[in-house]
């Protein structure tokens, strides 16, 4: 599949802290669909940008990062309000974040809160991930510091249509110098990104693209409700009569690692030695303690 004609769906969210899990929620979501003409030049057909109303008070450092008070909120729709608007967009093209997981998990829980179903891009890429593997030696993987080894312009960072813009330009100018060819799954190989999963195998899609387990004990679920199985799958072997071998195929656990990268863990750091939220290559504003309501 060719992919320099589909849109670029570069997103990034504003939260009140780093878990959507213990009360944390977005208070600023955008969308910028970003494409590319015949002679490579890029357009932006469409900014969807949003402040939502969290329905909890702002932390003072998230404030102090990104300017937005509780009284900017006030009236504001609450994410129930947007949620199809949002999932549209995020399953129209190629969706891409700068800690993809990150943004991931605060708009699948929002999308829970709302009653509606995450939305499932045609394929996710990571920049965090495409900075790592292709730029190696650069001391930092922080958006700011991307988009200035690039050259791409990033002004007022910390609020969300600024950095998903920036973010989406990083992209399109690291897969220019790389001079990617334009088809799909040689795009995502070049970019450690997922698509849907190889087919003939123990994982497929449901009607809404959603990938799914074909077999075993959470046949038919959401392969995104199982890391841990994922995990397993990657490494399973089985004994033959010629010793161990792999009991998934090379392209399944080639796809399921990617999967985890991009869409679960959140794992990168920026050295191996890192551990602290604050050394993970999240930028600032989210890589700070919640503050307790």
């Amino acid at each position: 599949m060719r992919w320099k004609h589909l849109d670029i769906v570069a997103f990034d969210t504003e939260t009140t802290g780093l878990d959507p899990y213990q009360g944390d929620r977005v208070i600023e979501i955008s969308l910028v669909v970003l494409r590319l003409g015949e002679d490579g030049s890029i357009t932006v057909p469409k900014v969807v940008s949003h402040l939502v109303n969290p329905g909890v008070p702002i932390p003072r450092m998230v404030t102090n990062l990104t300017g937005l008070k509780d009284e900017d909120l006030i009236g504001k729709p609450q994410f129930s309000e947007i949620a199809a608007e949002v999932a549209e967009l995020l399953s129209s093209g190629i969706a891409v974040a700068h800690n993809f997981p990150f943004d991931h998990a605060f708009l699948q829980r929002e999308f829970l809160i709302a009653g509606v179903p995450w939305a499932e891009p045609l394929a996710a890429i990571d920049t965090v991930d495409v900075s790592v593997k292709h730029h190696k030696d650069a001391k930092s993987h922080k958006l700011g510091d991307l988009a200035k080894r690039l050259g791409v312009s990033l002004t007022e960072a910390h609020r969300a249509a600024n950095d998903a813009e920036a973010c989406g330009r990083a992209f399109l100018e690291m897969v220019r110098r790389a001079d990617v060819a334009d088809d799909l799954a040689e795009l995502l190989d070049w970019a450690d990104g997922v698509g849907r999963p190889p087919e003939n195998g123990p994982l497929g899609v449901d009607e809404r693209g959603v990938p799914v387990f074909l077999e075993g004990p959470h046949q038919g679920a959401p392969v995104v409700d199982h890391p841990l199985h994922l995990a397993w799958m990657e490494v399973a072997r089985v004994h033959r009569a010629d010793g161990w071998a792999w009991r998934y195929p090379d392209s399944t656990r080639r796809w399921l690692r990617r999967f985890l990268d991009v869409r679960t863990s959140g794992r990168a750091r920026q050295s191996p030695r890192s551990f602290h939220a604050s050394d993970w290559v999240l930028d600032s504003c989210i890589a700070v303690p919640s503050t307790p309501h």
